[in-house]
């Protein structure tokens, strides 16, 4: 029997909000979790660290992302990783929203896999590289 993948397009998906001005969607893997968080400029800043080691892909927008107190100023093309145990956090710069797209090793079984958007409406559409 062949592997079968588990596909997910996330633009047939909604947006879960994480607090104002920020929301995301997540996919889970068997020992990873990825996330796409959009983070709007004004945001508030939310502190935190975890077990999980992460990498961050910075997708569209500009952001510092400031790692065990240290900002690092980063672009779409950006990649970091960040240590579980380190406290980190986003703060998006300019005037584009920051899409940023972490995969954490191993899976974070808290974050909510997102699910098809029952209506069209609802759906997240989301435009990247000006596609």
């Amino acid at each position: 029997m062949a592997y079968e993948p588990k596909i997910l397009n996330w633009n047939d998906c909604n947006w879960t909000p994480v607090r104002e001005k920020m929301r995301n969607m997540a996919y889970q893997a068997e020992n990873m979790t990825t996330t796409l968080t959009e983070a709007i400029p004004g945001h508030t800043p939310g502190p935190h660290s975890h077990k999980y080691e992460q990498l961050v892909f910075i997708l569209q927008g500009e952001c510092d992302f400031y790692v065990d107190g240290q900002p690092h100023h980063l672009k779409p093309g950006s990649v970091m990783a960040v240590p579980g145990g380190i406290e980190h956090y986003i703060v998006a710069t300019g005037t584009q929203p920051v899409l940023n797209l972490d995969v954490f090793y191993p899976n974070r079984p808290e974050r909510t896999e997102s699910k098809p958007a029952e209506t069209e409406k609802e759906r997240a559409d989301i435009k990247l590289f000006g596609i």
